[in-house]
């Protein structure tokens, strides 16, 4: 079995990682891993779960724990606001203009400003979460205007699939979007969270700059 050192050399060498940060999705690892993962160079760790991520950073030495940078990836409901807000760096998740709501209205409490990225379900899949792409026009005035965020890119959830045509066109459809929501508002939308163990690849050669991997990592 490969280490994890070994699966990041692998995944290094086949991203441009001037560009593109590695988040290491620790949803089904142990502090272990984490140590594992932090000594071999992953700076950037990304929880699904908030109970998951506290109690992994309790177990984790402080010298890691101030080291690090952790983001948000899971589905946030407003009542769990409280417990992100100024405990993650970036959310991804933001699916609604309540929860952008929520979130500046908590960051103000505790005199921040919160990063997060606006997840759009390009592929419009009713399983999924996110703006379809007319929602997040409508609404991105509103949500860039909130006083306590900033709204620093997009994010999306590929498919599972293994058609290669059909995930590029995925990946390049959020950065045309990305493109046209900069130019139409002159909001500069910098990151790109698009692609896991099955489409980093792919999703760094459209444009991703941020790559939310587990189990290509932890295998």
């Amino acid at each position: 079995m490969a280490t994890i050192k070994e699966n990041l050399e692998i995944i290094k060498k086949q991203i441009n990682l001037e560009n593109t940060r590695i988040l290491a999705v620790t949803k089904y690892v142990g502090v272990q891993e984490i140590i594992q993962a932090y000594e071999a160079g992953i700076k950037n760790l990304a929880e699904n779960k908030i109970q998951d991520a506290e109690s992994k950073r309790r177990s984790l030495p402080q010298y890691i724990n101030d080291d690090i940078i952790w983001h948000f990836i899971g589905h946030l409901q407003t009542n769990k606001v409280k417990k992100t807000v100024g405990n993650y760096e970036y959310i991804h998740s933001v699916d609604t203009l309540k929860l952008a709501e929520a979130i500046s209205n908590q960051a103000q409490k505790i005199n921040k400003v919160q990063n997060i990225l606006l997840q759009v379900n390009v592929t419009e899949e009713e399983s999924k979460s996110g703006f379809d792409k007319v929602g997040l026009e409508t609404n991105f005035m509103q949500i860039t205007s909130l006083a306590n965020i900033k709204v620093k890119g997009l994010m999306t959830i590929g498919i599972l699939s293994n058609d290669e045509k059909f995930l590029r066109e995925t990946f390049k459809k959020l950065f045309s979007f990305r493109n046209y929501l900069q130019e139409k508002f002159n909001h500069s939308l910098p990151e790109l969270s698009m692609g896991m163990s099955n489409d980093y690849k792919i999703a760094v050669e459209e444009g991703s700059t941020m790559v939310r991997i587990g189990q290509a990592l932890f295998k």
